[in-house]
């Protein structure tokens, strides 16, 4: 596009351009105000895990786990219970949602739900560390926040990562991932509530950092501060049209608040 000379035109297109840019600054100015006031007053720091701290399957791809546990029950003779689209899904939890609304808490369900544990463990080598999630962490931990994990994972598969990356001190067994129970799931704020009573947080002195639309309502139901951690425009897009106020697609800012450079 051709960018016409501003001069006297001061309702032509280029007023508005100017507008539009000026309005986004102010967004973007104001976005980085809420940040630096939410890292500033969090006590206790909630993670989600896959997402925020590392790409659990990265290496070992959430579709083949999908797919492993949609064979293992053609095995079981049990295929028939997911519907077409459930059998192709790529994400391993859809299909363990799937057989719980069905049969929940059946043996079935603990069953395939340790599968898919085991595939998750499988998966921690080859995990990929979310850029700088390490050096965050081990900064917040430094500066005296309180630290802990909320997610849909195994908590076994949390602290198999964790130790491999020499993290697992930073959370002091603060580490509250699925149960047996899947309805306590986020979005459901069980785990958020499990992390809070251990640690004697108050809601409002915490803050939860996660990737997706569940943990934004989890959140909010648990009545703690959320920051979206958007790797991509996609998942930036979710997260906005969820209700996240405050949304990085880097960790670098979060770091940088916390080292006194924001």
């Amino acid at each position: 596009m051709v960018r016409r000379p501003l001069g006297n035109h001061h309702h032509g297109p280029d007023t508005l351009l100017v507008t539009s840019d000026t309005r986004q600054t102010e967004l973007v100015t104001a976005e980085t105000e809420n940040l630096r006031e939410m890292i500033e007053r969090a006590r206790f720091v909630l993670f989600d895990f896959d997402g925020p701290i590392c790409r659990l399957f990265a290496g070992h791809l959430a579709e083949n786990v999908a797919k492993d546990l949609v064979e293992w029950l053609e095995h079981q003779g049990m295929r028939g219970l997911l519907t077409e689209e459930e059998q192709v899904h790529p994400d391993p939890m859809v299909v363990l949602y799937a057989v719980h609304r069905r049969h929940p808490h059946s043996d079935l369900v603990s069953e395939l739900e340790e599968r898919l544990t085991q595939q998750e463990l499988k998966a921690v080598p080859s995990a990929w560390p979310t850029p700088y999630a390490d050096p965050l962490i081990r900064t917040w931990s430094a500066v005296g926040a309180r630290l802990a994990i909320a997610t849909n994972n195994s908590a076994r598969t949390v602290s198999g990562y964790l130790e491999s990356r020499g993290l697992t001190d930073c959370f002091a067994r603060n580490l509250y991932g699925r149960t047996q129970d899947l309805n306590q799931l986020k979005p459901h704020p069980h785990c958020l509530n499990r992390a809070l009573n251990a640690m004697g947080a108050a809601p409002s002195a915490a803050l939860m950092i996660g990737d997706a639309p569940s943990d934004h309502e989890a959140a909010q139901r648990a009545g703690v501060p959320f920051l979206g951690y958007a790797r991509n425009a996609y998942k930036e897009k979710l997260l906005r049209a969820a209700g996240a106020e405050t949304v990085v697609t880097s960790l670098e800012p979060v770091l940088r608040v916390l080292r006194g450079q924001g």
